[in-house]
């Protein structure tokens, strides 16, 4: 009765180890023994995960270095600099450097990933094409979500309103706005919810990405989603000022962001790359710890690889959970295991979707070299095998020591 078993799993809230029975893509079954003849795997008693969702990652201007030399490291240049360098993408540059970030992420065990594409004059839709094509060809072994998304304002620029129009025609899934680039921030925010009104789409913003929450733009997201009943439906990235809010204000915009069902998606590698510039010692992280924030549906991100926002990465949400565990000091099992979450259910949440491992629940699942979650996140555990809709999507061969034959009559090496 099932396609395959996936014999003694380690799952995260169950103890001891679970056979798997797959079928027709789904999880059909969990037992400590399943009694079968279908083919099965031995997973050896490794941690069995729900596949991981990247819900914040920009596939059209990732790979870039070589030609946006970074030299402030700051914001305002990494805009610039893209700026300058998107009138040369074109559809199948766009499209290739894509696939190389799709192609590391799914080797790194990302089944779910949102991707904005920037819709303005100077890139046209040409890089939404190919995220399309890179949907498509792709959606064997990763579900591509595309964010339409204005990054350099709107009010002054309404041409880019009328592109991002036409994105949404074309199979945007969602529509995005920045509003800290556009001289009336809250006019920006209207007209994104403007557009996913009219599309019946999800929104996200880019939002108050610096260390000053004297200048917030939250509010005007707030105001908008409470007025147009769209909780649960907007999702904000960044909002690095909540780092520098008193803990009393950072409970406040926790509940208020709980009220408003509104889902936080920190970028810690981002974060801490381009914020605390002016600082001369003492550099703050500029990195929210979004799942201390009370009722708040929160997730952990890629954002950039390889270009004047992120001058590094691999597309591996596992290190980034790491490196984020690393910046907001966590290391007890419970606060473990949230952050676990911030790249499986609750990123997945943010995106409108369901990562579980539960009978009838699609058979998405990532194997760690790791007995837990908890140990996962402490030891950025490598990803060694995944299977979307019960298919294996790839396998990684775990390390072999090359150890030297001991000399007849001599010592065992040490």
């Amino acid at each position: 009765m099932f396609d395959l078993i996936l014999r003694r799993a380690a799952l995260d809230g169950i103890e001891g180890l679970q056979d798997l029975g797959l079928k027709d893509g789904r999880i059909a079954a969990i037992a400590p023994r399943i009694e079968s003849d279908a083919p099965a795997t031995d997973l050896e008693g490794r941690f069995l995960s729900p596949g991981l969702c990247d819900a914040h990652v920009h596939l059209d201007k990732a790979c870039i270095l070589d030609r946006c030399p970074v030299c402030e490291g700051t914001l305002a240049e990494a805009v610039a600099l893209t700026a300058a360098a998107k009138p040369g993408f074109t559809e199948e540059d766009v499209y290739a450097r894509g696939a190389q970030v799709l192609e590391r992420a799914i080797a790194h065990g990302t089944q779910r990933m949102r991707s904005f594409v920037e819709v303005d004059p100077r890139a046209g839709l040409r890089s939404l094409a190919a995220l399309l094509r890179l949907r498509a060809d792709y959606a064997a072994m990763i579900d591509l979500q595309i964010c339409a998304f204005a990054q350099e304002g709107l009010t002054q620029e309404m041409a880019t309103y009328e592109l991002l129009e036409e994105a949404c025609r074309q199979g945007a899934d969602m529509v995005g706005g920045c509003p800290y680039t556009d001289p009336d921030p809250a006019a920006h925010v209207r007209l994104i919810l403007d557009l996913a009104e009219r599309h019946g789409m999800r929104a996200d913003f880019h939002l108050d990405f610096d260390l000053n929450p004297a200048a917030s733009n939250l509010p005007h997201v707030l105001r908008e989603v409470r007025a147009r009943g769209l909780q649960g439906r907007v999702s904000i990235g960044h909002v690095t000022q909540i780092s520098a809010m008193s803990p009393a204000r950072r409970a406040e915009v926790a509940e208020s962001l709980a009220a408003a069902g509104i889902a936080l998606t920190v970028l810690p590698a981002t974060d801490l790359f381009l914020t605390g510039r002016e600082a001369d010692r003492l550099v703050p992280r500029g990195v929210t710890a979004a799942h201390r924030l009370e009722g708040v549906a929160a997730s952990l991100a890629t954002n950039n690889v390889l270009n004047p926002f992120t001058p590094f990465g691999d597309a591996s949400l596992v290190r980034m959970a790491n490196l984020y565990a690393n910046v907001v000091q966590a290391a007890g099992a419970q606060e473990c295991r949230a952050i676990w979450r911030m790249v499986t259910c609750g990123a997945a949440e943010a995106m409108g979707a369901r990562a579980e491992i539960a009978a009838g629940a699609p058979a998405d699942l990532v194997l760690l070299d790791a007995p837990d979650a908890v140990a996962a996140i402490r030891e950025a555990a490598p990803v060694l095998a995944g299977w979307k809709a019960g298919r294996p999507s790839f396998r990684r061969p775990r390390a072999e020591l090359l150890l030297p034959r001991p000399r007849p009559g001599g010592p065992a090496p040490r």
